[in-house]
């Protein structure tokens, strides 16, 4: 999670906003020099993974997450434009798994997961309310601008369809407490959930903690997620991948769900 220091950006990411509707003002990123995909820092199946069918697996009446794939993270002038995921190829990798899951036919469930870094009206612990201050105390925002800045990011947007779920995490790093989702996905009796989103060591790794949990299966779909920072994915991808859930690549996901 970044904070207002960090929140910088760069025009040729994509400058639908105005000026005045950005929480930050936009300027561009110094050095925008970030590798194109994570994908390369996805380790081997875990053991224990090795001997699961992942292709029968993916077969299992299913469900798809997008976390925090929001203006914030993607646009110029989002609170944590500047970690750089315009440029680090979750985007590309998320538009992939989405289209294939939509052909697969048996993804039941689409549900888009905002979070917001500006958490003044939601409930809050002592904790909560240090940690939030934190985040964005210092951003002296409007609510059309915070609103702008949780909105999800366009490239997804044209891609949402009628039936699907849009809601925001309301406590820390999962969408199965406060939301609808968990009574969604028991009546629709999904077994397996592939998450793609924002940050990995945060909300995707917290939401794959939470399915397992809850009885389900998470798949991780690594260069779709990001951490905060470069240097923090690998052992993110290791810890997700040795405990939790199998983490595998947006190409792996697209040839095991080909029919």
């Amino acid at each position: 999670m970044t904070t207002h220091a960090h929140a910088i950006g760069h025009r040729s990411a994509g400058t639908e906003q105005s000026a005045g509707h950005t929480p930050v003002e936009p300027v561009e990123l110094a050095d925008p020099d970030f590798p194109p995909t994570n994908a390369h820092l996805i380790p081997a199946l875990a053991e224990q993974w090795q001997s699961l069918d992942l292709r029968e697996i993916l077969s299992r009446p299913a469900a798809f997450l997008s976390v925090s794939q929001s203006n914030s993270l993607y646009r110029p002038g989002g609170a944590q434009y500047g970690e750089g995921h315009a440029f680090r190829g979750s985007l590309p990798a998320t538009l992939a798994v989405v289209r294939a899951a939509r052909a697969a036919g048996n993804f039941v469930s689409f549900n888009w997961i905002g979070f917001s870094v500006f958490r003044d009206d939601y409930p809050q612990s002592e904790f909560d309310r240090a940690q939030y201050r934190s985040w964005t105390g210092s951003i002296d925002a409007t609510p059309e601008q915070i609103a702008w800045d949780n909105a999800l990011v366009s490239d997804l947007r044209e891609i949402v369809e009628p039936g699907d779920n849009e809601f925001f995490e309301k406590a820390l790093q999962t969408a199965f407490t406060g939301t609808d989702l968990p009574l969604e996905l028991s009546r629709k009796q999904v077994q397996v959930i592939v998450i793609t989103g924002i940050h990995t060591d945060w909300c995707i790794e917290g939401n794959a903690r939470a399915a397992r949990d809850h009885g389900y299966l998470p798949i991780v779909i690594g260069d779709a997620t990001g951490a905060q920072r470069l240097d923090q994915e690998a052992a993110a991808f290791e810890r997700i991948n040795n405990f939790f859930a199998p983490v595998i690549s947006a190409q792996t996901f697209v040839d095991l769900v080909a029919r």
